[in-house]
């Protein structure tokens, strides 16, 4: 046998016990902050995302399954990932701090009824910990994904926001819990949005 086939299989086996023990202790956590997004888009707000690196990935990711769809077919949703304008990124980091480029578009973009969703593995990120700081000062709620002991960012949090904290020390596992939690976020919202609207039909689905 090949000697990389025990890495492989040890891998697959902490990604999955990491994920059963996450089952029960994040539920609550996930629940909370889908309903606060589920508020806030019935409100006519929404979720603005951000992150680094893979995280950003993950904001990306979670923009496209609101605003397009994940599983069943419902309204559009908004959602903007503020990891994706490079020219607005390069631009504040060039002309003020790389720290800044997340805050600057919240201070623009963000409005009351809004929710941030933050993503980091870490929680030390200073683009993360500005961009919480941001989006209090435009009374949104927070909502952050995070791992580790959420570093300085759990503590910037108010009580009103949400910490949804994976319980590893190892970034890869972490972000692989962290896409399954984006996933039972768009699960429970698409449920909420259909369940409370049963009758409209998505936007550009033939009438009936």
């Amino acid at each position: 046998m090949d000697t990389r086939y025990p890495r492989i299989v040890d891998i697959f086996e902490q990604s999955a016990a990491l994920k059963m023990q996450c089952r029960h202790a994040l539920a609550p956590s996930i629940a909370k902050a889908a309903n606060a997004m589920v508020l806030a888009l019935s409100g006519n707000g929404k979720i603005l995302s951000c992150g680094n690196g893979g995280s950003a990935a993950d904001a990306q990711h979670f923009s496209s399954e609101l605003l397009n769809r994940f599983e069943r077919e419902r309204r559009e949703l908004a959602a903007v990932a503020l990891t994706t304008d490079a020219s607005t990124l390069t631009s504040i980091a060039n002309d003020y701090d790389f720290s800044q480029i997340f805050a600057k578009q919240i201070r623009a973009l963000g409005r009351p009824n809004d929710v941030l969703l933050a993503f980091s593995t870490s929680g030390k990120s200073a683009n993360i910990v500005e961009a919480i700081a941001a989006a209090h000062t435009r009374d949104m709620r927070v909502v952050l994904v995070s791992g580790r002991d959420g570093g300085l960012a759990a503590t910037q949090l108010r009580a009103e926001d949400i910490e949804i904290r994976v319980p590893s020390t190892v970034t890869a596992r972490i972000q692989e819990v962290h896409l399954t939690i984006i996933h039972c976020l768009c699960d429970v919202i698409d449920h909420h949005v259909i369940d409370l609207n049963p009758s409209e039909p998505p936007s550009g689905a033939p009438p009936t």
